[in-house]
């Protein structure tokens, strides 16, 4: 006896999708408000009907909106009917909720291009977001190296046209980095940076270190943006020796400090920008990280300003790494970050050093 209303009420589940679930809801709770505006007009003004109205432009998709808005219009026109008293003040108020609900019908028709509620929307661009932050995280690396990343946007919302990729294949000792600029910036790159994580993320962990960027390139290429191309910096990096590799596409070098002297060294690798050229060619500059050694890979968010050569923003930026990372690694990628670049721009970085 006690399994039946389990049974009806998952038979109900199955015939009754949760968005159409919510729309009865929804329609039940019209109803019940606009009796009460009907039995209590001098109690219950004419504007709690936006309640319903505001509750169905985040939950119900956007086939079922324009249905439920007219039906919630039809039901304000039952509640004027019933008006005793109409002043200035109630023709205003119904003015202003006919107007609502022509912002929310016209609203539904623009997101039926993307057939998803609006709340449901959001969800997925927040998941998509998360997803990106996740895919740049550095894999784990052995005790004594130390490996961070800094992103930030422009104008601090958190999608911005910078990321950074990481892979480490198993049984390997090589991990695999890239730090991209996509043209533009803030949430203007940040669609298309969300594309090419995931893309450049596949190609990273697939492909031999020198395939990589002719691969990226040939992507991007294919793409056929108006604004499609962006800069990349490639760090293939084997951890029990401390050799690496480092290849750029129309990128800021990379700037190793060796420990030994207290000196920093620029490696310079020449490569078109990606998405310009078709079959691009990219140099490679080698070189070794020893014990206290370390490397930054950054953006030119980090070095170049409308007032300032990107060579000045280099040695700008190598003076305060030489001060905030004495003799303390720990943290500097978020120190420098901090220190440098302009809030105008996106800025990411990743520090690698050699404990």
């Amino acid at each position: 006896m006690t399994a039946r209303p389990h049974g009806l009420s998952r038979a109900l589940r199955r015939r009754l999708p949760r968005h159409n679930r919510t729309l009865i809801m929804l329609v039940a709770l019209t109803v019940l408000l606009t009796a009460a505006v009907l039995a209590w007009p001098d109690t219950v003004a004419l504007t709690v009907l936006m309640v319903p109205l505001l509750l169905g432009s985040l939950l119900i998709s956007p086939r079922q909106l324009p249905w439920f808005v007219v039906f919630l219009m039809l039901m304000l026109m039952v509640t004027i009917g019933r008006q005793t008293d109409i002043s200035r003040r109630t023709v205003f108020a119904i003015a202003v909720l006919f107007l609502l609900c022509f912002i929310v019908l016209v609203t539904s028709f623009r997101r039926s291009t993307l057939g998803v509620a609006g709340a449901m929307g959001e969800s997925m661009l927040v998941d998509l977001r998360d997803r990106i932050l996740n895919q740049g995280g550095v894999p784990v690396l052995p005790d004594d190296w130390l490996a961070e990343t800094a992103l930030r946007s422009a104008g601090g919302t958190p999608f911005a046209g910078d990321f950074v990729v990481a892979t480490r294949p198993r049984h390997s000792t090589r991990v695999e980095m890239a730090v991209v600029d996509v043209s533009g910036k803030g949430e203007q790159a940040g669609t298309r940076a969300l594309l090419l994580s995931g893309a450049f993320g596949g190609l990273l962990g697939a492909l031999p270190p020198a395939d990589f960027l002719p691969a990226a390139n040939d992507y991007l290429f294919r793409q056929d943006w108006a604004e499609g191309f962006a800069t990349a910096i490639h760090l293939s990096l084997d951890v029990a020796t401390g050799e690496f590799e480092v290849r750029t596409a129309g990128h800021p070098p990379a700037a190793q400090l060796t420990a030994g002297v207290g000196r920093w060294t620029v490696h310079e690798a020449e490569g078109p920008v990606l998405g310009l050229i078709e079959d691009a060619e990219f140099t490679v500059a080698t070189g070794q990280l020893r014990r206290g050694d370390a490397l930054l890979l950054y953006t030119d968010g980090m070095v170049e300003t409308p007032r300032r050569d990107i060579g000045l923003g280099i040695d700008r930026m190598l003076g305060q790494a030489e001060q905030l990372l004495r003799g303390n690694f720990d943290g500097g990628a978020d120190r420098l970050v901090e220190a440098l670049g302009s809030e105008n721009d996106d800025r990411a970085l990743v520090l690698i050093h050699r404990r």
